[in-house]
């Protein structure tokens, strides 16, 4: 992976050569979007806002909020509430005992509305209260224009999604490593006698390079919506398209689109220094002042130019200070708009000087003459 580190505090040009991106891409979805999954940040979109109905893409958020609040060797006991469900099935029976574990890949590689229905009664305790999970996940992430009204995405009125937020679902989604896992699995054998064997619907684990899930959906009334996500070189797409008839290959054109155009680079690492802050009446002379997170960020080659962070520290600093402890602020701006804020930390751990020792400091400030 080409990486680059943007120097902070000040504008730079990294390189600069001839360079042209591809056209956007003509596609047949409904609404559609590409997005970054680590940055979030939005690289092509059609309509990304239009509540539209999105099937079994609906699983994706019944597997974040199980892989959450359970734990994958559950023994889960199915009820009569999750037999005979219309639709995709893993053909649960009334009575079979099966581990959240294999309900989960049942889920998401058979798509079994079955297995969407056990696992929601086992996490929610009953179908309404699970629902309200959802619906309360999607509202933390920031997904306000979506409503879930059941956990498989068979049709009702009140249940629907935007292009954008199953982006930002998926983008939360993909933080989980076991959901990761699942959604890229090929073919899964549970622990059952029979139908016991699940293979994943989704194309794009054999067709496009780097593919690595996510869900296939599909109703009369909502059409044919995919989500997929591919990697290369540590950078990870997710396109989703609704209601599209040639939903695989508008995937794959968007995904092609953002890795042909767009480089992620590293703008700070984790712990990454700034500079040394003077302490007054510590311990140490000086605190080292370092980023708390790191940001990778996918820019256009013309992009680079147009990079800047603004750091904000005080000039002087007095302890207690303990290590992590925040100090100030790092702003990234792309084009005179913000794309980033975060924390500054100490490195350092200064304990305030006693009075003594502060009054002798002092004296061996004065100048005598």
């Amino acid at each position: 992976m080409r990486k680059r580190v943007v120097v902070l505090s000040i504008i730079m040009v990294l390189f600069v050569c001839e360079f042209s991106y591809s056209e956007k891409p003509l596609i047949s979805a409904q609404s559609a979007i590409l997005m970054d999954a680590q940055s979030k940040r939005v690289l092509l979109e059609y309509n990304p806002y239009v509540k539209l109905p999105m099937a079994s893409t609906t699983k994706i958020m019944t597997a974040l909020v199980a892989l959450e609040n359970g734990k994958l060797d559950d023994k889960v006991k199915i009820g009569k509430e999750a037999v005979g469900i219309e639709g995709s099935s893993i053909y649960l029976q009334e009575g079979e005992i099966l581990t959240l574990e294999d309900l989960l890949y049942g889920l998401m590689l058979r798509s079994g509305n079955d297995a969407a229905m056990a696992i929601a009664y086992h996490i929610g305790g009953d179908l309404e209260n699970f629902v309200k999970m959802m619906n309360k996940k999607a509202k933390e992430m920031g997904a306000n224009s979506t409503n879930f009204a059941n956990p498989h995405g068979l049709h009702q009125e009140n249940h629907y999604t935007t292009a954008y937020d199953l982006a930002l679902i998926t983008a939360e989604a993909m933080k989980i490593e076991k959901f990761k896992e699942i959604s890229k699995t090929k073919k899964w054998k549970a622990n059952r006698e029979k139908n016991n064997i699940f293979y994943n619907k989704n194309n794009t684990l054999w067709d496009f390079d780097g593919g690595d899930g996510v869900k296939t959906g599909y109703t009369r009334n909502a059409g044919r919506c995919l989500v997929t996500s591919a990697t290369r070189n540590n950078t990870q797409l997710i396109a989703v398209v609704l209601n599209d008839s040639n939903w695989f290959n508008d995937c794959y054109k968007l995904m092609d689109y953002g890795f042909k155009n767009f480089t992620t680079y590293v703008i700070f690492d984790k712990e990454q220094f700034i500079k040394n802050i003077p302490v007054i009446d510590g311990n140490k002379e000086s605190i080292r002042v370092v980023t708390k997170n790191s940001l990778l960020y996918p820019l256009r080659e013309e992009e680079l130019e147009k990079v800047k962070i603004n750091v904000t520290l005080p000039n002087r600093i007095t302890p207690p200070v303990r290590k992590g402890d925040y100090v100030g602020n790092i702003v990234v701006y792309l084009d005179g708009r913000i794309i980033h804020e975060d924390s500054l930390i100490s490195k350092d751990t200064v304990s305030r000087l006693g009075p003594i020792k502060r009054i002798i400091n002092k004296i061996k400030g004065f100048n005598i003459n």
